[in-house]
């Protein structure tokens, strides 16, 4: 595990850096106890960084860790905290999301291969907006998407965007999508957990590992992957441990690097929750030719 995390760790910073980290410690391995950690230890190191953000729960300051460098990642990790889960936001921007995301949230007996369809269905919304969007595994059963925005905007707005499309999809496709939160009609729909806006929330980072029998990792993936899962109706296709991760950043670098720089703006529609056009037919090869090119493999040496 720590050798996973010391190799990958140049790439993984980038995206951990300057946001507040929640612990999720597994003392006694995956089949054990776990526990979250919001405060920061004490005993840390006296080089690593923290950020103190307010917990209207508690009613008081707590520090969070901050993963700014491979030491921090590493010193992290030897905590047994096998899973990274972070804001949003940025430390001392908490109030506005760096991305809006859609965590795709399957219930039996659907899988990672509907969770494809929807993705698609969302993709194509997107693109009618002139909007890029990035999926990823979540190493577990599910997927995200997240829509990098890198510019002035607030939760309430992305989580408005969010609901809006969650609930435009559930009435276009009520077999397959479900936008309520009640567990007991999740059955072989795709939730679309829109709530993971929020300021007080965090999401799996990307090429974290996840607490799994096997090592496997969430793991950022190009669209037409998300096509050939759906397509072959193959979970397996999207399922990678930390091998794998370590040979695809090496074949295609860093397929989430425009979450840290691409800005983009929601419409005013998507902010108010309006229903959402799926992309114009003739606008779709354009559109395709635009992503691929985004999506070309590049070697990082």
């Amino acid at each position: 595990m720590l050798d996973y995390y010391t190799r990958i760790g140049p790439v993984i910073v980038p995206h951990l850096r300057d946001r507040p980290l929640t612990l999720k410690r597994y003392p006694d391995g995956v089949d054990g106890e776990t526990f979250y950690e919001k405060n920061c230890p004490s005993y840390r190191p006296p080089w690593f960084q923290t950020t103190r953000v307010w917990s209207g729960q508690n009613q008081r300051w707590q520090d969070y860790c901050l993963v700014q460098d491979v030491p921090s990642l590493v010193w992290v990790a030897n905590l047994a905290s096998l899973e990274l889960h972070t804001s949003l936001s940025h430390a001392g921007k908490l109030e506005q999301p760096s991305s809006l995301v859609f965590d795709l949230d399957p219930g039996p007996p659907a899988d990672i291969v509907q969770c494809c369809q929807v993705a698609l269905w969302l993709r194509d919304i997107f693109e009618g907006h002139s909007l890029q969007a990035f999926p990823k595994t979540s190493g577990s059963k599910g997927m995200q998407l997240y829509v990098p925005l890198n510019t002035p905007v607030d939760y309430e707005n992305t989580k408005t965007a969010a609901l809006g499309l969650a609930q435009q999809l559930e009435r276009e496709h009520p077999e397959m999508v479900l936008s309520q939160m009640e567990r007991a009609k999740r059955e072989g729909k795709v939730f679309i957990d829109w709530s993971q806006n929020d300021q007080h929330k965090t999401t799996v980072n990307v090429y974290s590992l996840r607490a799994r029998s096997r090592p496997t990792v969430s793991t950022p993936i190009t669209w037409d992957a998300v096509e050939r899962c759906w397509n072959k109706k193959d979970a397996s296709l999207l399922v990678f441990e930390t091998a794998a991760v370590l040979q695809r950043v090496e074949t295609h670098g860093d397929l989430f690097q425009p979450l840290l720089s691409l800005e983009q703006r929601l419409p005013q529609a998507l902010l108010e929750g309006v229903e959402a056009p799926i992309i114009d037919p003739s606008q779709r090869k354009a559109a395709w030719a635009r992503r691929r090119e985004i999506e070309k493999p590049r070697s990082t040496g």
